[in-house]
């Protein structure tokens, strides 16, 4: 429950190496996370060598990951259970299922977990680094990624210079419903966040009026934006969710791609979004 509890994400290692033994315990309890139907639909490449550190944390834009030690790539891997039911001569549609898909990142996420639980255990720090996704082509190539693998997820582990102190988070009452859904009022709700982020206000400055309120047009029109503009010129300062969501997590960037995310899908050789047709039905050209 300590380690649970004071768990944080950490950035900064020793210039020390990870002994093999305690590398391949944390790993052991990683692979012993549950999975469904105990299938195992994911794989973890290890990555050592400074060269492919350094080539990782450039691709990712921030170069602490490049001074961790071990960088764990934890990847969705329907390849691995395909071939095994090619070698038995068993049919297999997984790559067609959305279903597959659902579960296959939830069990690679749920491994990751593990990996991170047990790093803290025996002394390590961890991050885990999500922008993994706004580059699946180059890593594809450069960890040599056959079809249907495909990364979901970085973690970096070493020994912490120190440990930062854990953040604070919305509480059991704000995330735990008992039975149903219960819609908060709107001011229990603020208070919520407030409690979380500590009243944590940005100065507003000209430029980050600018950004955000250019933001509001895009996504909800003139009159959004006005209202966002007398709220922040009321409050006089930028307040975290104009922040998250107009600045730093911007509102109109995020669902940049997504045609794109599809085609690169199918371009791994996931097929989870198209109706399925058996190979023996597809007219021959």
């Amino acid at each position: 429950m300590k380690l649970l509890f004071e768990r944080s994400s950490c950035r900064n290692f020793l210039e020390k190496k990870i002994p093999p033994n305690v590398l391949r315990l944390v790993l052991e309890a990683g692979i012993h996370a549950p999975t469904a139907g105990n299938l195992q639909p994911y794989s973890i490449i290890k990555v050592e060598s400074n060269e492919a550190r350094q080539g990782l944390a450039k691709m990712c834009g921030q170069s602490f990951i490049g001074r961790a030690p071990v960088l764990l790539l934890f990847c969705m891997d329907l390849h691995r259970n395909e071939r095994w039911a090619g070698l038995e001569v068993a049919p297999y549609t997984v790559t067609s299922s959305f279903r597959h898909f659902w579960v296959s990142f939830q069990d690679t996420v749920i491994c990751a977990q593990n990996v991170c639980t047990a790093a803290d255990s025996m002394g390590l720090g961890s991050v885990y680094i999500g922008t993994v996704i706004d580059m699946p082509k180059d890593i594809q190539a450069m960890l040599k990624l056959p079809k249907a693998v495909f990364p979901v997820v970085l973690l970096c582990l070493g020994y912490p210079t120190s440990r930062p102190p854990p953040r604070r988070k919305l509480g059991v009452d704000a995330v735990v419903h008992s039975e149903c859904y219960r819609e908060m009022e709107d001011r229990e709700l603020l208070d919520a966040y407030n409690e979380k982020y500590e009243n944590v206000k940005l100065e507003t400055t000209e430029e980050r009026l600018e950004k955000i309120l250019k933001v509001c047009r895009e996504v909800h029109g003139e009159e959004f934006a006005k209202k966002c503009a007398d709220r922040i010129k009321a409050n006089g300062y930028i307040n975290r969710a104009q922040h998250y969501f107009g600045i730093h997590y911007r509102a109109d960037l995020m669902p940049d791609g997504n045609d794109e995310y599809l085609r690169l899908m199918e371009e791994f050789g996931f097929c989870w979004f198209k109706k399925y047709t058996p190979p023996s039905e597809v007219p021959r050209a």
